[in-house]
């Protein structure tokens, strides 16, 4: 038993001393990131990847951002397919993730087959289709439906059966699928039902979105432009969006420390003290100073982008709806710890008193000690994914992007960038504001 002790004091040193979150490692990475530093920050983002930690999916996440940013739509597109497809490969292999689940329990959950949150596995979809629309635009609409699919599989698969309850039964919806989708049917000139369905839609979901009402009316009456006139779309990532930090569970703490007390002194064995805290992951909202982003053509005052979907509120809401299954999980393993620790005394027959039995104590703690919060995430998310759709007379503009923040000021930085608008066509802009300045190229689609 002395050796069971001893060996377990040496294995959660160790583990205490090698392990790091995943906030941690991608910090620079983000900093590189809004600092415009694109060329440092791929380069930490391969590096990472050539480590070959299990966090090389949401690892890839960031890396296509950094290539939508740097004008890559292509390749931004060809990585979140792959992660896409990844994500759903681990939904099915059911059996993989209960063996990595129950290794978590011996450790902590950074020992998890990491398949996504609910809202990263839609918002992939979601950027799917805003990198096909800068590239290509062919399949735009087919990953627009994917968003909604994707959403109500996720919510139907919430259901327990045997309670009777869905925490995910009033998931936000993501309106930027039905958005583009109206866009695109618009497009056709023809399919203006389809358009019209798919902003009421908008309305529905995101009704704070103000310009849906118009795109309603407009699509209720089929009139996509006046002759002689094309639609420019000025799509936006607004501010810098949600991500994960280590946050102290001391509820669920304090009522085990209860527990652990009540067994210690009723029953035939100790159980280690709570001395480390139960840690659990939880997804922050980031202090944003940019609003909006305002937008000129031809050095004139157009208007202001506008929120098409709050990604931050989606991301906190939905994971605050599955909060307490992380905390039950979290529970779960330090009780699972503290019985490997009681069974193994009571096999041995340590005395309560003795010096060996302080001793595997003082191993548990430390083993414990090691526990630390899951905190992969897509951590180069946006704030607001906004839009502003603007009529032009066909031709060459010039279109000058720049920040707006919450005071009502302008930033001083501005991205001005050439587009062809043909007639009756859409073309659409996309560029990257996580502050003042743009971070990266405005890219521009082909009409």
């Amino acid at each position: 038993m002395a050796r069971f002790a001893r060996s377990l004091m040496l294995a959660a040193l160790a583990a205490l001393c090698g392990c790091a979150s995943y906030s941690d490692r991608v910090a620079q990475i983000r900093s590189a990131y809004y600092a415009n530093g694109l060329e440092s920050a791929e380069t930490l983002t391969e590096k990472a990847l050539q480590a070959g930690r299990s966090d090389a999916d949401v690892l890839r996440l960031e890396q296509a951002m950094i290539d939508l940013a740097s004008g890559r739509p292509k390749e931004a597109e060809q990585t979140l397919r792959l992660v896409r497809d990844r994500f759903d490969e681990l939904e099915r292999a059911e059996v993989a993730g209960k063996a990595t689940a129950a290794l978590s329990y011996l450790s902590d959950d950074q020992r998890r087959v990491y398949a996504g949150e609910d809202y990263e596995k839609i918002l992939i979809r979601a950027f799917l289709s805003l990198s096909n629309l800068m590239h290509d635009g062919g399949d735009a609409e087919a990953y627009s439906l994917q968003v909604i699919d994707k959403q109500n599989q996720i919510i139907e698969a919430g259901l327990d059966k045997k309670k009777g309850e869905n925490p995910k039964a009033n998931y936000q919806r993501v309106a930027l699928a039905p958005y583009l989708r109206g866009v695109l049917r618009e497009a056709t000139h023809l399919d203006y039902d389809d358009a019209e369905r798919s902003f009421a839609a908008v309305c529905s979901w995101q009704p704070e979105f103000v310009s849906a009402k118009a795109d309603l009316q407009r699509a209720a009456h089929g009139a996509h432009s006046s002759a002689g006139n094309g639609v420019l779309y000025v799509f936006t990532l607004v501010g810098r969006g949600p991500y994960k930090q280590v946050a102290d569970e001391i509820p669920s703490t304090a009522a085990l420390l209860i527990a652990g007390e009540i067994l210690s002194a009723a029953g035939g064995q100790t159980v280690p003290p709570n001395i480390s805290t139960i840690k659990v992951p939880q997804v922050c909202a980031p202090i944003n100073e940019i609003a909006s982003v305002g937008v000129d053509v031809d050095g004139r005052p157009i208007g202001a982008t506008e929120t098409v979907t709050d990604v931050t509120q989606l991301a906190v809401s939905q994971y605050s709806a599955i909060y307490p299954q992380v905390v039950a999980r979290a529970v779960a393993r330090r009780v699972v710890k503290k019985g490997v620790i009681y069974g193994a005394k009571e096999m041995t027959d340590i005395n309560k008193g003795s010096p060996l039995n302080l001793a595997v104590d003082l191993a548990g703690v430390a083993w414990e000690a090691t526990e630390s919060a899951d905190t992969r995430c897509w951590g180069l998310l946006p704030d607001k994914i906004q839009v502003l759709r603007i009529e032009l007379p066909a031709g060459e503009h010039q279109v000058t992007l720049r920040s707006l923040y919450r005071t009502g000021n302008a930033s001083s930085l501005a991205a001005t960038q050439t587009v062809r608008i043909a007639d009756g066509r859409n073309t659409y802009l996309l560029g990257s504001f996580p502050g003042a300045k743009l971070v990266g190229k405005v890219l521009v689609s082909q009409p």
